[in-house]
């Protein structure tokens, strides 16, 4: 019943909101202008038009993209110089200068070049800006909806299982807890944000890799390193940056798929629902999603104890956003989850009859709102922004039909803050842009077991303030930022700073250098806690006295190369990475209390993380092939021992015909003649079809 609400609650907010942001009247500094550009987009190879290829006036809110035809029409745009950009996922992005005056109409023409491994893309992630990937100053792997297509992954934690480097581990057979690995470093060290907000707290962490659906994301960044400069807590061995979908165009598109779990009886069945509508001025837009997932409990050797839990997930949400002038744009996000998941033995039993059984059940409900405005000459960009995300948790874990066992935990995060970033036209010796910025950050979480007289109650208040500057053009990038975090927990100021280096001696070749820190904050709340409760054992975890933060030193280098000849473009990507833990977390046995097992919290000595990742990729327009180097290792120090042990990491994907070019290569070919300059041979699908087919399987 509460889904059907919230789904009732979405459909009016649409017919609602629609109607209002259609009627409304355009831009007043738009009304009087009749500058306008037209223009249409072709395959710089094939000389066949792209539709969907996003157009933008770079600096302002004002974009649109190509329809099905491949072409375009911008209309009533204020005058001046500005520059005009076309862009797609899989095509390098072109820029042009143009200039608008009062009463002209311009022609420009695009021919975009492929780039399957997306040098031309944009990520945020490398310095809380909009930046293309190649001229980022640090590393950032992206994970694209291309991606999660081509292997049929409908949530995050799937997906992620394809970026080399990272490494998605389910932890328990009962519950299904999973975490995420980078550099070697365990879930907890790496920081997970949505639209580059650190809403994920301790406990959404648990489970919500699975619980975010692939048709809500663009794409995930990757960051491996240390992040606390940028994002505060947390982000030791690395950030995950989840980019929700914007509406771009109108369309709509439902899909279901049924998987079979291991060859067996037990199926994923999984069901995903989203449109997208977009006002004729493109002032206004909305994005919807939805997802319903069954998955059957799955057991592998049949003794009776499942080894992947039974899950039953519904999602619901949207995205909007609304231009209030040329150059502010208001963004609104929402989403809804209820999940139950079932694991142990004797699934059909209440929880407290069966031998060992983890249940849980989830509403979480999350949002967000920004306000971007950008200055008409380009020197000043000012974002203000705000998230919250609210968890209600009902659980069991236990084992022998214990009746105690049953638990609530609710957690409460909210976020706000506001970014300044001015850009120089020349400071000191080349261009940069400076940030600085305010964040306020609070988490109060909620966890009591009754039957156990367990109750856990934390409260975390992080003020933080951040400033860095970036010198760089297109051959070099100087980084140097800093972070100040005021935690509740901790008496004293944490101090995250970060250097990065970055030297391109060409266009195909990336060099790059990194120092950067990143600390861990104590908190009372682990999820281990609940993973003992089915051995039978109660605890609770105390704060030692004077306990510190862990802190992290990080170091990097990396080589990224790419090479293009023919039709098949080359990528190697060597990387080498070393981090030292200080202060490092561990838990102490000191007795108990009321039946009841007390750890502490407390500082212990150290540990050190090392390692060489290899990444080769060869891709041409009809296949691809990706290869993480079977060499790759990473080295940690065992924190008592001293000695090594080494995590040998492989992973290969078999070739494969992406999805995304045969439908895209499908969708060009049913086209005929254009009006337009470019005259483009009328074809035939019958006699298109087995030439497509053909180039695939060569």
């Amino acid at each position: 019943m509460k889904m059907k609400k919230y789904i009732f609650f979405l459909v009016g907010l649409c017919c609602a909101l629609l109607p209002a942001m259609a009627d409304q009247p355009e831009l007043l500094e738009l009304k009087a202008s009749d500058a306008n550009i037209i223009g249409h987009v072709l395959d710089k190879k094939t000389g066949e038009h792209l539709s969907y290829i996003t157009i933008a006036l770079k600096g302002t809110t004002i974009g649109t993209v190509t329809d099905a035809t491949g072409h375009y029409f911008l209309k009533n745009l204020p005058e001046g110089n500005f520059v005009l950009e076309a862009s797609s996922v899989g095509y390098k992005t072109i820029s042009r200068n143009v200039s608008l005056r009062k009463g002209k109409t311009l022609e420009e023409n695009f021919e975009l070049e492929e780039d399957a491994v997306a040098l031309d893309g944009v990520v945020v992630s490398a310095n809380r800006s909009v930046t293309k990937r190649r001229l980022a100053p640090t590393l950032v792997n992206v994970v694209d909806m291309k991606m999660f297509e081509n292997t049929n992954s409908p949530t995050l934690s799937q997906g992620l299982n394809f970026q080399p480097g990272v490494r998605v581990e389910t932890n328990c057979q009962n519950c299904g807890f999973q975490q995420v690995r980078i550099n070697g470093l365990d879930g907890p060290y790496t920081q997970i944000l949505i639209d580059s907000r650190p809403i994920f707290s301790a406990l959404s962490g648990v489970y919500g890799l699975e619980q975010i659906p692939a048709n809500m994301i663009e794409r995930v960044e990757v960051m491996r390193g240390g992040g606390s400069a940028l994002f505060g807590s947390s982000a030791i061995a690395g950030t995950i940056n989840i980019i929700t979908k914007e509406p771009l165009r109108n369309s709509g598109q439902l899909a279901h798929t049924l998987t079979s779990i291991g060859g067996s009886s037990s199926f994923d069945n999984n069901t995903s629902l989203n449109a997208s509508l977009v006002t004729d001025n493109h002032r206004a837009g909305l994005y919807v999603f939805g997802q319903n997932r069954h998955r059957d409990a799955y057991d592998h050797d049949g003794d009776g104890y499942s080894e992947m839990p039974k899950l039953k997930n519904q999602t619901v949400g949207f995205r909007s956003f609304l231009k209030t002038s040329t150059y502010s744009k208001l963004t609104f996000e929402y989403h809804h989850l209820q999940e139950f998941r079932r694991g142990g033995n004797l699934l059909n039993r209440p929880p407290h009859e069966a031998d060992i059984a983890e249940q849980i059940q989830h509403s979480i409900n999350g949002g967000g709102l920004k306000f971007d405005y950008f200055a008409p000459n380009e020197k000043h960009r000012l974002t203000v922004y705000t998230s919250a995300q609210h968890t209600d948790r009902d659980s069991y874990y236990g084992s022998k039909k214990d009746q105690n066992a049953y638990g609530k935990t609710t957690d409460l995060t909210f976020i706000g803050g506001s970014q300044y970033v001015y850009s120089f036209g020349k400071c000191l010796f080349m261009p940069a842009d400076l940030t600085a910025g305010l964040e306020y950050n609070r988490d109060n979480l909620k966890d009591d077991m009754w039957g156990y007289n367990r109750y856990t109650k934390q409260t975390v208040n992080i003020g933080s303030a951040f400033l860095q500057n970036e010198w760089k053009n297109e051959k070099w990038s100087i980084l140097l930022g800093g972070r100040l975090d005021k935690h509740n927990l901790i008496d004293h100021v944490i101090f995250s700073p970060r250097a990065n280096l970055r030297f391109n001696p060409s266009e195909d070749i990336n060099l790059r250098l990194s120092y950067s820190s990143g600390f861990r904050a104590p908190q009372a709340f682990d999820e281990d806690l609940h993973i003992e409760n089915v051995g039978g054992t109660v605890s609770m975890i105390e704060r030692a006295k004077n306990l510190k933060e862990e802190k992290s030193q990080s170091f990097s280098a990396s080589a990224d190369m790419y090479h293009r000849f023919g039709a098949f473009q080359v990528n190697f990507l060597v990387e080498g990475f070393y981090t030292r833990l200080s202060d490092v977390f561990v838990l102490e046995n000191i007795g108990e209390r009321d039946g009841i097992l007390i750890k502490e919290r407390r500082n212990g000595s150290g540990a050190k993380v090392l390692g060489l990742s290899m990444e080769k990729w060869l891709i041409s327009l009809c296949s691809s092939y990706r290869q993480e180097s079977p060499c790759n290792r990473a080295v940690m120090t065992n924190r008592k021992s001293g000695a090594k042990r080494h995590r040998p990491r492989r992973r290969f994907s078999v070739p494969r015909i992406p999805m995304g070019t045969l439908r895209q290569r499908i969708r060009r070919s049913s086209l005929s003649h254009y009006p337009c300059r470019a005259r483009t041979p009328a074809r035939c699908w019958c006699s298109t079809w087995p030439v497509i087919l053909t180039r695939m399987l060569r």
